[in-house]
């Protein structure tokens, strides 16, 4: 298993533009007799931190120390900003403006789809930022790496402030640039922009080589030690001097929502080399943790347990209890029910595949935990398995009804069902409940036992018995 770095050792420090992002949810089933709108009937609100504020969320979800600093108004909103992030232990350290409001972005959302966006804003000034930047000179001793979140608000008016003060006190600064003048941006560590942003400077890039090219030579241009450019469904471009450009692909998802990717991986990317991962390592962990964000609506956070799971869980490894643990609490906590079955699945035949099946449709992820060749030896006998662990692993996860499988080598898995608490235990056979492994730790944290019906006429043993007959007869 891969371990993640000790992001809880690193303390971060993120400075930019705060603001409160909005969200209004409802039906729009009508079209206004006022003019030609749709009506939202609006039946959901939320509202969470954005812009810096959101790259602070992400970083404190990887359990980093993290301080942010910034610019708010003295009203509701900034309160609520604040809230919210001393929730999560983030060090709020903002200027509280009684002149001007606080930066909001309210989104009107209909079956999923945004139909508007309404900004509320003044910018502010250069000698807000001016204060910003020597507020912060203060808190570069204890941070292992500064970001700069620049929106295009005004908090990061003068972006050279912050850099020469970082190079002053030996500190990597990465800064997720906004507009077109990067050279404003020029000695930072690291520039992260996406693929639009970068063109809106370079040029169109008609394919990996221009990109490679104007992209190594604005690096050199702006000092940079590296610069990595996100390119959505292409992946991430990562240049170094000294180095070939690589090109990593982009983890395939269904893309919900881009809203904040970028906030994630200039987050994980900063946690990543502070806590000691090179810049190649460092970018491979944003990229994973890019493929989750825009899995989610809106801007979200990537915790550490999702991140964890999805750089071990390749299909057709061996998953650790460690990883599957936190992969069912990621799942858990978006509201999805866990199934859990067990068997050797030594030949799999029509029957298993029925129950499989079966059991996936009672909830939204099946684990299917699976003997080792040890265990199935001392249950059916000392010719079995037919199969290794490794090939019986490899068919199950071919099977689109399994989403995990993980192997266990005691006689009965109750003790990795009482590690992994899924919300339904399943087993095939006329077993009484209280016979089954494993249920007394389900019914307990309020999980239901499920017993389905095998398919007659399907087993392993059995098959495995007659084909043994009739290669004695043979032989007589």
């Amino acid at each position: 298993m891969t371990t993640l770095p000790p992001f809880h050792a690193a303390h971060i420090l993120v400075i930019g533009d705060v603001m409160l992002d909005r969200y209004w949810y409802g039906n729009a089933s009508r079209i206004s007799p006022e003019a030609p709108v749709p009506v939202v009937h609006v039946q959901q609100q939320m509202e969470r931190p954005g812009g810096a504020a959101n790259v602070a969320l992400n970083l404190a979800a990887l359990q980093t120390q993290t301080t942010l600093i910034g610019l708010v108004g003295d009203d509701a909103h900034g309160d609520t900003i604040q809230t919210q992030l001393r929730a999560h232990y983030v060090d709020c350290q903002f200027t509280r403006l009684a002149e001007q409001p606080t930066i909001t972005k309210l989104r009107v959302l209909s079956r999923h789809q945004q139909l508007i966006r309404l900004d509320f804003e003044h910018s502010f000034t250069l000698e807000q930022s001016q204060h910003i930047a020597q507020q912060s000179v203060d808190y570069f001793s204890n941070a292992n790496a500064i970001i700069l979140s620049d929106y295009g608000k005004g908090t990061l008016s003068d972006p050279q402030a912050f850099i020469q003060a970082a190079k002053q006190a030996q500190k990597p600064i990465f800064i997720d640039p906004k507009g077109t003048d990067f050279y404003k941006y020029r000695g930072a560590t690291i520039l992260t922009p996406n693929r639009s942003e970068f063109e809106a400077v370079v040029g169109t890039c008609a394919d990996d080589e221009t990109l490679v090219r104007k992209g190594e030579q604005l690096r050199q241009e702006l000092a940079l030690e590296a610069l990595l450019i996100t390119r959505s469904e292409q992946g991430m471009t990562l240049l170094r001097e000294k180095h070939s450009a690589v090109h990593l692909p982009a983890h395939v998802h269904d893309v919900f929502d881009v809203t904040g990717a970028g906030d994630t991986v200039i987050a994980v990317l900063a946690a990543a080399r502070a806590t000691g991962c090179d810049w190649l390592q460092a970018t491979a962990l944003a990229n994973v943790a890019a493929g989750l964000s825009v899995t989610k609506l809106g801007a979200s956070s990537v915790g550490y347990d999702e991140l964890a799971y999805a750089v071990n869980a390749h299909r057709g490894d061996q998953l650790s209890l460690t990883a599957l643990s936190a992969a069912v609490r990621a799942a858990k906590a978006k509201g999805k029910i866990v199934v859990l079955t067990n068997g050797c699945f030594d030949i799999l035949h029509a029957g298993h595949v029925q129950y499989l099946t079966q059991a996936r449709q009672l909830g939204d992820r099946l684990i299917v935990a699976i003997n080792d060749d040890h265990s199935v030896r001392r249950l059916k006998g000392k010719y079995r398995p037919i199969h290794s662990l490794e090939q019986r692993i490899a068919v199950l996860n071919a099977l689109s009804c399994v989403d995990w499988v993980i192997p266990f080598s005691s006689d009965t898995p109750r003790d990795l069902i009482c590690e992994i608490k899924p919300d339904i235990l399943v087993k095939g056979g006329d077993y009484k409940v209280e016979d089954i492994a494993g249920s007394d730790c389900v019914l307990n944290q309020g999980g239901q036992v499920q017993i389905l019906s095998f398919v007659d006429g399907c087993s392993t043993t059995a098959a495995v018995a007659t084909l043994m007959r009739e290669i004695e007869a043979d032989k007589r």
